[in-house]
């Protein structure tokens, strides 16, 4: 999303604060970020509260303002910007205050619970998460207002903490159609990315897994799953910063050496270019395994770059991958499954270009970051145009 992609102005700029632990990399902060650059565009006041990352100076560059503080830090010291918080939301008289993860949401909450209704912002969260069940992770349903990034997460808020149907709204997370195009994708940036992770062979099958190195993101089932099929030619790449999680990297690593497998899988660690990354796989793989996803961006940025993915069949996976038209989707932790559907994705070229076909429409239609913020604004106006949200604490 860029300044200028929008000619609407509104009459009145509303003053937007977004706060989250950090802007390093994942889809909570690629959505943080996708709204801020719609807010600026739309000629409101965006504000994002980090402890910072590698995503600020793009933050900026879209019109935002950053302000640094760990406010994500599980420790007591990040009690001491309760007051700088306070003062700030006063002094900039903030129409709304949005918070996306618990520690913000725990000091976020307190905060506004402390000024004067005269001078308190609209409260919104968004459950972005199966948090665990209990009472640290109920500050997220505080908000007058809790987006449910998918039906699953509307329905675990409903049925795990009671909240009211009415403070709930389904806004699915986006990709931006801009970005994520298949027709912009130039071969300079494809053969950028081929040079920088040594892929020598072009006509090799390329298998991509895109994901933090993360025990619950299932590389290990997935290293398994290539294990049975090494008959088949293919190349297959996780996208994954390596330094974030270097002791679950060095497992992964001995894993893939158990089995044989040092020249045919490579971890090529952040990707800064992920539609050139999308564009050079034959089909994308989310294998979320003891946790779903709460939506699963991954699955949705390769259907919009025409791609056909397999995915664990649980979670956000259920509503954005069509079983059998748009990729496959496969039981958790299955191995077996998983391999059968790779080799499918390997051995049936024309069935993957129709998935491919199938799988862009399909998101254009329901999943893009102009239809998330679109939604997103429409609550804070209709929290800012209501007297009373009808919600206390």
């Amino acid at each position: 999303m860029r300044p200028g992609d929008f000619e609407k102005m509104v009459a009145r700029p509303i003053r937007v604060v977004q706060m989250l632990p950090e802007l390093n990399a994942g889809g909570v902060e690629r959505g943080t970020l996708e709204l801020a650059a719609y807010l600026s565009a739309l000629g409101h006041q965006s504000t994002v509260i980090s402890g910072g990352g590698r995503m600020v100076p793009e933050l900026e560059a879209n019109g935002s303002r950053h302000i640094t503080w760990p406010v994500g830090r599980k420790s007591p010291l990040v009690l001491k910007y309760f007051l700088p918080l306070r003062r700030f939301l006063i002094h900039e008289a903030v129409d709304i205050l949005h918070v996306r993860s618990r520690v913000p949401a725990w000091i976020a909450f307190w905060v506004w619970k402390s000024l004067p209704e005269s001078v308190r912002p609209r409260f919104v969260t968004t459950f972005h998460g199966y948090y665990s069940i209990n009472a640290y992770s109920a500050i997220m349903t505080k908000g007058e207002r809790i987006i449910a990034i998918s039906k699953g997460i509307l329905s675990h808020m409903v049925d795990h903490y009671g909240v009211e149907a009415e403070r709930i709204e389904l806004i699915y997370r986006g990709v931006d159609e801009k970005i994520f195009d298949p027709s912009i994708v130039s071969s300079v940036r494809m053969n950028h990315l081929r040079k920088l992770w040594k892929i020598e062979n072009a006509l090799l099958p390329i298998i991509v897994l895109p994901g933090r190195l993360s025990p619950w993101k299932g590389q290990d089932c997935f290293i398994q799953s290539l294990s049975r099929i090494t008959d088949l030619q293919w190349t297959a790449l996780c996208i994954g910063d390596k330094e974030e999680n270097p002791f679950r990297f060095q497992e992964l690593q001995q894993m893939v050496s158990r089995l044989g497998l040092e020249k045919r899988i490579r971890f090529v660690g952040h990707c800064e270019d992920m539609p050139a990354a999308m564009m050079l796989s034959d089909v994308v793989v989310s294998a979320s395994s003891s946790e779903p996803e709460a939506f699963g961006r991954t699955v949705v940025e390769a259907q919009a770059m025409g791609k056909p993915v397999v995915a664990t069949a649980h979670g956000g996976s259920l509503e954005t991958v069509l079983d059998g038209k748009t990729g496959w989707l496969v039981p958790p932790q299955d191995t077996d499954s998983l391999s059968h559907a790779l080799a499918n994705a390997i051995l049936n070229k024309n069935l993957c270009r129709e998935f491919g076909r199938e799988g862009r429409k399909w998101v254009m239609d329901n999943f893009t970051v102009r239809r998330m913020c679109e939604k997103t604004l429409n609550v804070y106006e209709q929290l800012l145009n209501r007297a009373d949200s009808g919600y206390s604490s």
